[in-house]
């Protein structure tokens, strides 16, 4: 099997960008024989008309990904509609990930029941039984990275440092 082949399958199945090191372990062979069959590859899609690309992001990994003109396509035909408010849910997930159903309600009041129903059908979002068995952690899929075009998140505040920082100020056009 050639090793661009071999490269390209991972990148596929994993469905997230991967690291030079992290590809090597996955296909068996070291880093500068990866290197040399990720160049392979990227050459390949240069010179072929595909959807598809392999692109090296900005923190040094490799992604095989849908080429950006292929966007408003994409947007066409996996329309995902979320209100405002789920949105916001999601937000919050994302930056405070895995955080606790219980204290995601308490963040964004009852509704956010609701909201995560619907960003785990999504696919959005993993629902899963905390330690203690009484409540579930929600952390983001691989999807939402995808689909918002995200390699990470950046890092936030805990809780309690939130709570520390003045309020925001009011709008005068409420």
């Amino acid at each position: 099997m050639r090793l661009a082949n071999k490269i390209e399958a991972i990148l596929y199945l994993k469905g997230q960008p991967l690291s030079i090191a992290q590809l090597a372990e996955y296909a068996g062979c070291d880093r500068h024989t990866v290197e040399e069959g990720l160049m392979e590859l990227i050459d390949d899609y240069a010179h072929r008309d595909s959807a598809l690309e392999v692109v090296e992001t900005s923190s040094g990994t490799y992604s095989l990904q849908l080429r950006s003109s292929f966007q408003e396509l994409v947007q066409t035909l996996i329309p995902v509609e979320l209100g405002v408010g789920a949105l916001r849910t999601l937000a919050a997930i994302a930056l405070r990930q895995p955080i606790a159903q219980t204290e995601l309600v308490n963040l964004r009041g009852s509704g956010a029941y609701q909201h995560v129903q619907e960003l785990v059908k999504l696919g959005f979002v993993r629902k899963r039984r905390s330690g203690d068995g009484r409540s579930f952690l929600l952390d983001v899929t691989d999807k939402f990275y995808q689909y918002f075009q995200l390699e990470q998140l950046p890092h936030v505040l805990s809780v309690d440092n939130a709570q520390e920082a003045p309020p925001p100020e009011k709008s005068t056009n409420e």
